[in-house]
């Protein structure tokens, strides 16, 4: 029985230089998890994680579809379109995003 021929039976293999034979693309010996790196000197650390109940609160708002669609925008621009509209999102969610502008 003859085994099928493949097209890239015709063309010589090539190693690339620097990588050892018959090593896995991608995967490295003795790499885990990355190692969570302390900022540079002179940069401010990131703001703390806003506590779980307001976080939860926002993904309300975020899944809630009756104040229109949330692509392209931020929270605030979205509160703001759905309260021009007459929608009446909730009051919390806005002093929660004023209260911290700078946590994404």
């Amino acid at each position: 029985m003859e085994q099928s021929r493949r097209i890239t039976d015709s063309f010589p293999r090539r190693r690339r230089p620097g990588r050892a034979p018959g090593r896995a693309k991608g995967k490295l010996k003795g790499r885990g998890r990355p190692q969570p790196r302390s900022p540079p000197p002179g940069e401010q650390p990131s703001p703390p994680p806003p506590p779980e109940p307001l976080l939860e609160m926002l993904q309300r708002f975020d899944l809630a579809w009756e104040y229109g669609p949330c692509t392209g925008i931020t929270r605030l621009q979205r509160w703001e379109r759905a309260q021009a509209l007459g929608l009446s999102p909730p009051g919390p969610v806005r002093d929660a995003l004023l209260e911290h502008p700078d946590n994404p």
